[in-house]
Order: structure tokens, then sequence, then C-alpha cells
């Protein structure tokens, strides 16, 4: 009799089962990303609710304000960050599923005035500081929270740099603000992706900052435990797939898979 009533319970509550795993597949994945993807992810957000998904949730700012709130278990099902550093964090507290990271894509850094400068800058070693900040102020990412900051930083100190610009830097909470700080004449120049400099005609790129003094920048992503109950494997294996890697590529990033 018990044996029967087990069977009983268990087959009523299949049919649950089974419609709680498509409620939650039709639900929206909501990502965590870099402000720098802002651009490319909404693309391709929009190319997958295309293939008659919910358009995702997205959530834009500087890595590692992101990374604290995944952290504090903040509902996200994906994460994709600006620097691996933020993502190990997330990796080494069992935050992020660590089997599902992957390199999404790539950038680098340059320097960035207002459209109508027609100053140019090499950066070298032995250049001078006033090279970059031109007599006013360089706006960059928080070194703290921001991977732009933090490659930024990481380059003007190879360089011999970092102390002398002290006075003149504006570090700001992601490195969209940066770019907008240029683009409206509030800072004389800024340092930001290649990525975000294309995004923005009001500026241009005055100065590319070689790859040799800073780490590679790259952008890992992987889910949460979150996001494999919610289905969101697909979605992260949408952002490999090669539409959505060729709107990385018209957007400006670069060694895309």
């Amino acid at each position: 009799m018990v044996t029967r009533r087990f069977v009983a319970l268990a087959l009523s509550a299949a049919p649950f089962a089974a419609s709680r795993r498509r409620a939650l597949a039709s639900e929206p994945l909501t990502i965590f990303a870099a402000a720098s993807l802002r651009d490319v992810l909404d693309a391709i957000a929009t190319e997958w609710a295309k293939l008659g998904h919910p358009s995702p949730r997205i959530s834009y700012a500087g890595s590692g304000v992101l990374a604290r709130q995944i952290e504090q278990g903040a509902p996200a099902d994906l994460f994709i960050s600006a620097s691996e550093d933020w993502m190990d964090t997330l990796s080494a507290r069992r935050a992020i599923r660590a089997e599902t990271r992957r390199i999404f894509t790539r950038n680098r850094l340059v320097v960035v005035a207002r459209a109508q400068s027609a100053r140019l800058v090499t950066v070298e070693p032995g250049m001078k500081a006033e090279s970059l900040h031109i007599g006013s102020r360089i706006a960059i990412g928080d070194v703290k929270a921001v991977s732009a900051g933090t490659y930024a930083k990481e380059a003007l100190e190879r360089l011999g740099l970092w102390d002398p610009l002290q006075p003149h830097l504006v570090q700001v909470e992601n490195v969209r603000v940066a770019l907008a700080l240029v683009a409206r004449g509030e800072v004389e120049t800024g340092i930001v992706y290649a990525s975000d400099a294309a995004a923005e005609p009001r500026v241009r790129v005055i100065g590319n900052v070689p790859t040799a003094f800073h780490r590679p920048i790259v952008y890992p992503v992987a889910l949460t435990d979150r996001g494999l109950r919610n289905g969101g494997a697909a979605l992260l294996d949408f952002l490999f797939a090669p539409g959505a890697q060729a709107l990385l590529a018209r957007h400006g990033f670069t060694g895309v898979n």
C-alpha cells in the first residue's frame, strides 16, 4: 500500500516538474556584463529574441561591482567579465560554474579625445605625461573596480607615468562614463577600450596603448548555478555562434573565436 501511494505521488509530481522546467525555459535569463559590452550584447540579445526566446535582462556595470553583487546573491544567470581576475574571484568562491567558463572575446586600449582634436600621441617608453593629459585631465575607469582602469594603470605604471599623472586622473565607475566625459569635453582625454571608441562618434582615437604594456584584455563568461538550472547553457552557446561572433567583430572587438 505504501509503495502504491509513493508511485502515485511520484506520477502526480511528474507533470508539475515538467511544467516547472517549461516555465523556467520561458523566463528571461539575466546577464551581468561589463559596461564595455553594452552595444554589442544588446545586439546579440536582439538576435536571441528573434529565435523566439524571451529577451534577456542585462545589467551593465564595472566588472568588480557586478562580481561583488553576484557573490552577495544577486540573481544572475550568466556573468561576462572584462578581466580574468573577477571571474577567478567568483570561481574561488564557487559563485560560478567553473566548468562552463570560456573566453568570449578580447579588446585593446586606446587614448581618445574629442572628435575635433587634431592631436596624435605615440604611447611608448620615455614619453612625457603631458602628452596624455594635454594640460587638462584624463579619464579612466576606477582602478579598484573597473577592468579598463586596472589595465590602464598597469600600462601607465610600466611606462613610468602613473605617479606623474595622479593629479590629472579622473577615475569613474565604468569605462562608458570615461568615454562620455571625453565626448562632452569635461576632460581632455581618456583611456578606454577600442570598442567603446568605435561606438562614440563624438570622440576620436589619438593613440594606441601597445598590448605589451598590460596583460591581455579578455572577457571570460560563465554560468552561475541559477543559470545552469534555468537553461542558460543554450544562451551561452549562442554567444559563440557565428552570428554573435560576427557582431563582436563589427563592434570593434578583436581576437574573436
